[in-house]
């Protein structure tokens, strides 16, 4: 066996409190940095959330018109009844808007446009197909409006049809969720009787 020099020389005092020092300032920094790389990625998907979800209602009027994804909106018709093919205790619903077009750039203003209808508990509901039941002639429903090439100052009419259960029918309003304004969307009064 041969015996190996390193030329190292022993740890002095002064080398352990050095390092003594490193590992408080890393464990400190850690204790810093982790809660700050927590909050950076936390904020970044709830702002993902809130630019998804229809989270704040804007209350309008009936008759009132309103700027919202560069358009004028105005509840124009909310009526219902039984027809075509619906579950027991279900009434259909069709809710018109007339939209008054500001900005012609409808596929970025109004992409992810979706009607809904909400009631006073906070249920949405979203369009349905019912068999037998159609939209009125000249109501498009939101994905039609995008591509119809409507110029500034045309006024076309957006619709959708819903159904919902009898229990709500006395509460529900319409409602309308752009991507360009969310977290907030418009929430319209109900027609007087």
């Amino acid at each position: 066996m041969t015996a190996v020099s390193t030329n190292e020389e022993p740890a002095t005092a002064t080398d352990a409190q050095a390092e003594k020092k490193w590992r408080r300032l890393s464990l400190a920094a850690l204790a810093i940095l982790l809660p700050l790389t927590l909050a950076e990625t936390g904020y970044d998907s709830v702002r993902a959330w809130l630019r998804g979800e229809d989270l704040v209602a804007r209350d309008v009027d009936f008759g009132q018109s309103v700027p919202f994804g560069g358009s004028d909106w105005r509840l124009a018709d909310l009526r219902g009844g039984k027809a075509g093919r619906l579950p027991d205790h279900a009434f259909a619903v069709i809710a018109t808007f007339s939209v008054t077009i500001g900005d012609t750039d409808l596929q970025k203003q109004w992409l992810g446009c979706k009607l809904m209808l909400t009631d006073a508990a906070g249920r949405r509901w979203l369009p349905h197909f019912i068999s037998g039941v159609s939209l009125p002639d000249g109501v498009m429903n939101c994905t039609s409006a995008i591509f119809s090439g409507a110029r500034k100052g045309d006024v076309i009419t957006i619709g959708d049809i819903f159904i919902v259960p009898e229990d709500a029918i006395k509460t529900i309003r319409p409602a309308v969720g752009l991507s360009s304004e969310r977290p907030w969307y418009l929430r319209f009064q109900r027609p007087p009787k």
